[in-house]
């Protein structure tokens, strides 16, 4: 069981209410088991953080990022993140919020080749 933080509860709850619109066109293509049969999460929380995609089949995590995400305090706090779900024995895919938004295809066919290789594993 990956590890959970009871006090990010509320902001996971707000953050899923609230997505962007790359969110909600990524969410519309992945939930209800359409790609691979895998099921996905939104903003799951693991440990003290929030995931924005989360397939435990897979052991995936689809980030969608914005721009703070590419200023150099946001690239940081993204290199401890994910070295700690990597720790979590989790994979990390990141996308920005353009490419889905212009890209959902490509964006999808990676998330797609991803969980068809991590899957076969099994």
């Amino acid at each position: 069981m990956l590890p959970f933080n009871k006090k990010l509860k509320p902001l996971a709850r707000n953050l899923r209410n609230n997505m962007t619109d790359a969110e909600k066109l990524i969410w519309s293509k992945i939930r209800k088991k359409q790609i691979c049969d895998a099921q996905f999460y939104r903003q799951k929380n693991i440990g003290n953080y929030i995931a924005d995609f989360y397939c435990p089949k897979g052991k995936l995590i689809v980030e969608i990022d914005g721009s703070q995400h590419y200023e150099r305090d946001g690239m940081k706090k993204d290199r401890e993140r994910e070295d700690y779900l990597r720790m979590l024995n989790l994979n990390v895919l990141r996308f920005s919020d353009i490419d889905v938004l212009k890209n959902v295809n490509s964006v999808l066919e990676r998330i797609h080749e991803h969980l068809k290789s991590t899957l076969a594993l099994f």
